[in-house]
């Protein structure tokens, strides 16, 4: 067994893609229209969905926007530089959360920034 995607809902498709194609440097894997459901599926992660585990990005046609409740936590990236990986973020439009700096009660650096639906990621830096 492997695990193969999480998914969550986001309300502005595009701006979505561009925010994990652009500014977290994923690439699209695809995308697929239903048009009887009124949704798009669209996938998207650093490597192949037969290598790795991926993103997927569910947009409901009708759905502009979405309650993030209190269950879901973060993503979690691995960066190398998580101080450049925040200064990126910030000078292409993104909002950073958390700047990165060593987490409390350790030393590993972190930081967290959010998506454009408001979903929390974490980058970790590289040990």
């Amino acid at each position: 067994m492997r695990l193969l995607h999480t998914m969550i809902r986001v309300g502005d498709l595009d701006r979505s893609i561009k925010f994990y194609t652009e500014l977290l440097g994923m690439k699209l894997l695809r995308r697929e229209d239903y048009p009887d459901g009124k949704f798009t599926l669209a996938f998207v992660g650093y490597t192949d969905e037969s290598e790795g585990t991926v993103i997927e990005l569910t947009h409901n046609w009708d759905t502009p926007s979405y309650d993030l409740g209190t269950g879901f936590g973060h993503l979690a990236v691995q960066v190398d530089d998580a101080y450049a990986a925040c200064e990126k973020i910030k000078v292409q439009g993104g909002t950073v959360v958390r700047e990165a700096g060593p987490m409390k009660h350790g030393t590993t650096v972190i930081a967290f920034v959010t998506d454009p639906d408001g979903y929390k990621i974490e980058f970790i830096q590289r040990k």
